[in-house]
């Protein structure tokens, strides 16, 4: 009984000690978060925040690159980028190959990547996917899968504008063509805003926006996407044809100097990553330089009838077909005879227009060149804009003299020759090539008198006629001023008689000029390799469509022949 009452005391006791215990360790941790409240109150705060708040960047959009009419050749769409926290996060294998299934990606890629992360915070299981993939991604309900979101530049044309356009890095930076040279413009900055994250760390929602994003600027180009269609077209149609390796084609707006189209083969596609290769990408009318040939010849005769010497019906005598100059035979595929001025500019006569430069002075003949803007840098705003060789070294010796005024010991691209012709439409001002609408420009001016250049284009009119070098680069309803060449390359240090370059270069209405088309076939195939050839068929293709899309009325009665045309040519006595 005494034994009993003992155990119900001690019984008691331990429980009143336990209870006190207990009472003293709540009243402590009481004690202890009153005290962390009052005195550690904002360090507590700050680190609750830091751990489920974060900044968040706000995207901007790059602006819209755009032709003249407002159609879109760069536009940026919205897509999603998927990530996730190796630190955090682990996935087994069903949920790894849901996740490849769904970015239609190997398992064994996402394995690999996640394993060469494991210690990383951040790591992309894939970039910039269709926010389609991501809604089913979304709907996985895999815990880990995060999602950013970006945006992917989208390229409507595609490869028909990409040397002009350009194209982005993944991360939305310019790498080429206007994406590049106005990447200042065209990318925006970013915004900032506070966001509430869950413990897996997924976005919950907004809490404060601090920075709005500025959206990236938009840029405006002299470019007509229709004509960039149909040159694009034409052009690759002949480089296929011929088997060329590559060619080139501009168009030029005469009373603007706005550059109208530009375009290359081998192109690439901007949209397709896998597709750009350095050779398709080379924006071959301003980087690549080709001796032009006979297209500079009128900047002879531009030469000497600034001498007042010369005249349109002067007199040539090219018997008989060929003429030494030091050590070098000049020839002519046959004896000519006496030719005109007008007609050995028609006929394309190697021995007349060397005759007529070396009866030049050389300081003359260069300057004329240069002042036609054949050796300038056209400015127009693209990355890897180059200039040709254009030197007076030498210039007295009679064979430079005559290299020079056949297109010999000279180079420059199609962009600068088609800027050298832009002067003689322009009546003989020298006018600022313009690509980029907004960009000041510098002023017109004029290098040649106005009678000698309306000659010019007179004699110019010769080499589409029947009797010319060109014909084929003739347009129905349409009088076509031009000129053929025809270069030879260069093979271990020597002229190659197998490997050319056919150009066509040429300006219309000839009376009243609305553009200029230089047509650039590089290396064609086959038993035709001359410019009247290849490059005048395309020129006149090109040409054609481009005055009926600008609307420029035919200025004379389409169906009339060109006896009269012929006839205006004339022959020398």
């Amino acid at each position: 009984m005494v034994g009993t009452k003992r155990e119900g005391l001690l019984t008691r006791q331990r429980h009143f000690v336990l209870t006190g215990v207990f009472a003293l360790a709540l009243l402590a941790l009481v004690g202890r978060s009153g005290y962390l409240a009052v005195t550690e109150r904002e360090f507590l705060q700050n680190q609750g925040e830091a751990r489920a708040t974060r900044i968040a960047e706000i995207r901007a959009h790059r602006g819209v690159i755009s032709d003249r009419n407002g159609d879109p050749l760069a536009v940026s769409t919205p897509v999603v980028s998927v990530w996730t926290d190796p630190s955090m996060d682990s996935f087994d294998a069903r949920e790894l190959a849901l996740v490849a299934e769904v970015l239609d990606r190997p398992v064994a890629g996402l394995v690999k990547r996640l394993e060469q992360n494991q210690q990383g915070r951040f790591v992309y299981l894939a970039r910039r996917v269709d926010p389609a993939v991501a809604r089913s991604l979304v709907a996985l309900a895999i815990p880990g899968i995060r999602f950013k979101h970006e945006y992917r530049r989208f390229y409507p044309s595609g490869e028909i504008s990409a040397h002009v356009v350009g194209t982005t890095d993944i991360d939305d930076l310019g790498q080429e063509g206007i994406e590049l040279s106005m990447d200042h413009v065209l990318r925006g900055v970013p915004g900032s805003k506070r966001i509430l994250r869950d413990r897996r760390g997924q976005r919950v929602r907004d809490l404060d926006f601090f920075d709005a994003p500025d959206f990236g600027g938009d840029v405006e180009l002299s470019i007509d996407l229709r004509l960039q269609f149909f040159a694009y077209r034409e052009l690759k149609s002949a480089v296929e044809h011929s088997g060329a390796r590559s060619g080139s084609a501009v168009i030029l707006d005469v009373e603007s100097g706005d550059v109208l189209a530009m375009v290359n083969q081998p192109s690439y596609n901007p949209n397709r990553v896998g597709d750009r290769d350095f050779d398709g990408m080379r924006n071959r009318a301003i980087t690549d330089l080709y001796e032009p040939g006979s297209t500079v010849k009128p900047l002879a005769i531009l030469a000497a009838l600034e001498t007042g010497s010369y005249l349109s019906d002067t007199v040539i005598d090219t018997t008989p077909g060929y003429l030494m100059v030091g050590q070098k035979l000049v020839e002519d595929p046959v004896n000519r005879g006496r030719l005109t001025l007008a007609e050995v500019l028609a006929r394309s006569s190697q021995v007349g227009i060397t005759k007529i430069a070396l009866g030049l002075e050389g300081s003359h003949l260069y300057d004329v060149f240069q002042r036609s803007g054949l050796s300038a840098i056209p400015s127009i705003g693209l990355p890897g804009e180059v200039s040709g060789v254009l030197t007076d070294r030498d210039i007295d010796s009679p064979i430079v003299r005559a290299s020079l005024a056949y297109g010999y010991g000279v180079t420059a691209s199609v962009i600068q020759l088609a800027q050298s012709y832009l002067t003689i439409a322009s009546g003989g001002v020298r006018r600022q090539l313009n690509l980029i609408r907004g960009l000041p420009n510098t002023a017109d001016e004029r290098v040649f008198e106005e009678s000698y250049v309306t000659s010019l284009l007179r004699m110019m009119e010769g080499v589409t006629s029947t009797k010319g070098t060109a014909p084929k680069a003739r347009i129905h309803g349409f009088a076509v001023a031009g000129k053929t060449g025809t270069s030879r390359k260069i093979t271990s240090g020597k002229y190659d008689d197998t490997r050319h370059v056919a150009l066509f270069a040429g300006i219309a209405p000839s009376r009243d000029p609305k553009a200029v088309v230089v047509v650039i076939i590089n290396e064609p195939l086959g038993v035709g390799v001359g410019g009247g050839e290849v490059a005048a068929p395309v020129f006149s293709r090109i040409l054609a469509r481009s005055l009926r899309i600008l609307g420029v009325a035919p200025e004379k009665i389409v169906g009339m022949g060109d006896e009269g045309k012929d006839e205006d040519f004339g022959r020398a006595a």
